[in-house]
C-alpha cells in the first residue's frame, strides 16, 4: 500500500507543477539557475567519463579480435555501437542520477527541514511549480550532454586506437561508418528525453516529501539515487524492447 502511496503522491504532484504557473519575469532566473547548476556544471565530469570509457572499449574490442581474418574496422564499428546505443544515454544518465539526483534531492531536502518551502506556500506561491518546473525546464538540454559523451566516447575510442597501435586511422573511420543507421540517434534520443524527465522529478519528489531532520537528506538522497537508477534501467529495456526489436 506504501508503494501505491507513493506513485500517487508522484503523480499528483507532477499535476501540480504544471498547475498555477510563477510570473515568467521571476521563472527566467530560476530556470537559467537551474541550467548552469543541473547542465553546465556537470558537462566536466561526463566528458572525462565519456572520453576515457570509449577509449577502455576501444581496446578491449581490439584485444578481443584474436583472429587475424577478423577486419580491423570492427574496432570503430563496436566502439560506435556502443557508446550511441547504451553508453552515452544510459549509462551516463545512472551517472548523472548520482550526481545532478542528489543534487535536487539534498537542496529540495534542506529547504524542507529549514521549512523554506512552508515559507514559501505562506507567501501564496505553488511551490511545486516554483521549485520543481525550473529543473524539467533545465533539464530538457539534457540530450546537449548525451551529443558530447557520444562525440568524446567515439573520439576516445578513436584516440585509443591510433596511438595503442591496435588499428590505423583509416579502418577506425571507415569502421565508424560503416552500416551506419541513423534511426540509432533518433532511439538514443528518445530514451534520453524519458531519462531527463525520470532525472528531473523522482528527485524532486524524495527531496520535496522529506519527513524528518538533517539526517534524513543523505537518506533521502541515497533512496533517490536508488529509485532513479531503477527507473531508468526499466524505462532503457521498455522503450528497447519497444523500438530496436521486430
Amino acid at each position: 500500500m506504501r508503494v501505491l502511496h507513493n506513485i500517487g503522491t508522484y503523480f499528483i504532484m507532477i499535476s501540480k507543477v504544471f498547475g498555477r504557473f510563477t510570473r515568467w519575469s521571476v521563472m527566467k532566473g530560476l530556470i537559467i539557475k537551474e541550467i548552469d547548476s543541473l547542465i553546465i556544471g556537470s558537462i566536466g565530469i561526463v566528458s572525462f567519463i565519456s572520453f576515457f570509457v570509449g577509449g577502455v572499449v576501444a581496446i578491449q574490442t581490439a584485444l578481443n579480435l584474436s583472429n587475424p581474418l577478423l577486419p580491423k574496422n570492427l574496432i570503430g564499428f563496436a566502439t560506435r555501437q556502443s557508446v550511441i546505443l547504451e553508453f552515452a544515454p544510459t549509462f551516463i544518465s545512472v551517472i548523472m542520477a548520482g550526481k545532478v539526483g542528489s543534487f535536487i534531492t539534498s537542496s529540495l531536502g534542506t529547504m524542507r527541514v529549514t521549512e523554506q518551502i512552508d515559507a514559501l506556500k505562506v507567501m501564496g506561491i505553488n511551490t511545486y511549480n516554483y521549485l520543481i518546473f525550473p529543473k524539467i525546464v533545465a533539464l530538457l538540454l539534457y540530450p546537449f550532454i548525451i551529443t558530447i559523451s557520444m562525440f568524446l566516447g567515439i573520439f576516445g575510442g578513436y584516440i585509443a586506437s591510433i596511438y595503442g597501435g591496435f588499428c590505423s586511422s583509416a579502418d577506425f573511420i571507415e569502421g565508424i561508418q560503416i552500416d551506419f543507421i541513423p534511426f540509432h540517434v533518433s532511439y538514443a534520443f528518445f530514451k534520453t528525453a524519458f531519462f531527463a524527465f525520470i532525472l528531473a522529478t523522482i528527485p524532486s519528489y524524495h527531496g520535496y516529501f522529506l519527513k524528518g531532520g538533517a539526517l534524513e537528506v543523505g537518506k533521502a538522497s541515497t533512496t533517490s539515487f536508488v529509485w532513479t537508477s531503477v527507473l531508468i534501467i526499466v524505462t532503457n529495456y521498455s522503450i528497447t524492447q519497444l523500438l530496436l526489436t521486430s
